[in-house]
């Protein structure tokens, strides 16, 4: 796994990094979050009601519909800090957010829901889950390509391996940025991550190669936003089983002339194993790494797919 320049900064809202910041004074802390991940990563907290002047404790707020808009505000309709949030939020999309790796909001919350937060009607009878927090929303609105998740939906193993790959390809994206990069320097990154692309979401790994092999005499600006929006979106679909076995028999082939009938038995079988669920994702794969530094190959040796962020995060035990 490639090591980097700086410490990966990743944005939290404060609830779940312990602070006592909600309405009642509680808070919301993730284990993973702090416990695990944080053991890798520096974090930037962020309580966008604490900033925007609300005390602790404070009274509850919600988004309420009142016509075609959308307000913040407390049941009874008084209090209204949505404008607020929404300045704070651009403020930091702006200013913070673009020197973030990745950003982990609190789920549900009318400031920082990524999705599905509840509005409510004016008479507060009747709600529906259609809802993005205020701040979140500007944050993800700036910053398109900065891999965001909720703190709930990180309890899924595939949610959280998959946020944490993209996390970590895109801080190897933003430190690569930080020399001159051409055509040939993009192209060079593109082959490193083919193999984990294509476990994601294969059109995007052919996609992106056919853009890269176009790109001489275009925009060079253009092409980078167009390659690093079009990786952040492949890699934001998680790696479905099928993928994955696909992507461990492309990396089986090149070994096809150095094993074994025995050890190619052996391979076929765990990728086989894997592919019906009978194994999880490291079976097969540590007996590829396992042939690859027994048979070196300097070409795959360079794929982040072996390695996307550390192993003792152990996230791939579970997939």
């Amino acid at each position: 796994m490639r090591t980097f320049e700086s410490p990966i900064q990743i944005g939290i809202s404060a609830c779940l990094a312990g602070d006592k910041v909600r309405f009642d004074t509680g808070h919301k802390r993730s284990n993973f979050c702090m416990d695990e991940l944080g053991n890798y990563v520096e974090y930037k907290k962020f309580c966008p009601e604490v900033a925007v002047g609300m005390s602790i404790p404070r009274a509850t707020i919600r988004q309420v519909r009142v016509g075609d808009t959308i307000k913040v505000c407390r049941p009874d309709g008084s209090g209204e800090v949505g404008e607020k949030l929404t300045e704070y939020g651009k403020r930091v999309a702006h200013e913070q957010a673009k020197e973030l790796s990745g950003f982990v909001f609190c789920a549900k919350s009318p400031s920082c829901g990524m999705e599905r937060v509840k509005v409510y009607n004016e008479a507060g009878t009747g709600n529906s889950s259609e809802g993005v927090g205020f701040f979140a929303a500007q944050v993800m609105k700036h910053n398109p390509n900065l891999p965001c998740e909720e703190n709930g939906r990180l309890s899924d193993p595939h949610l959280r391996e998959n946020f944490v790959t993209r996390v970590y390809v895109y801080k190897h994206w933003q430190e690569l940025n930080l020399d001159r990069v051409g055509v040939h320097e993009l192209t060079q990154f593109h082959a490193q991550h083919k193999y984990l692309l294509m476990s994601h979401n294969y059109e995007s790994y052919k996609s992106l190669g056919k853009l890269l092999g176009h790109a001489a005499g275009r925009d060079l600006d253009e092409v980078k936003e167009e390659y690093i929006g079009g990786l952040m979106k492949g890699l934001a679909r998680p790696a479905s089983r099928k993928n994955q076995a696909n992507t461990l028999s492309h990396l089986q082939g090149y070994f096809k002339n150095s094993l074994s009938k025995v050890e190619k038995h052996e391979m076929c079988e765990a990728i086989e194993h894997y592919r019906a669920g009978i194994v999880p994702l490291y079976v097969p794969l540590t007996l590829i790494k396992h042939h690859l530094t027994v048979h070196s190959n300097e070409y795959l040796a360079k794929q982040v797919y072996f390695n996307p962020y550390p192993n003792e995060l152990k996230l791939r035990f579970g997939i």
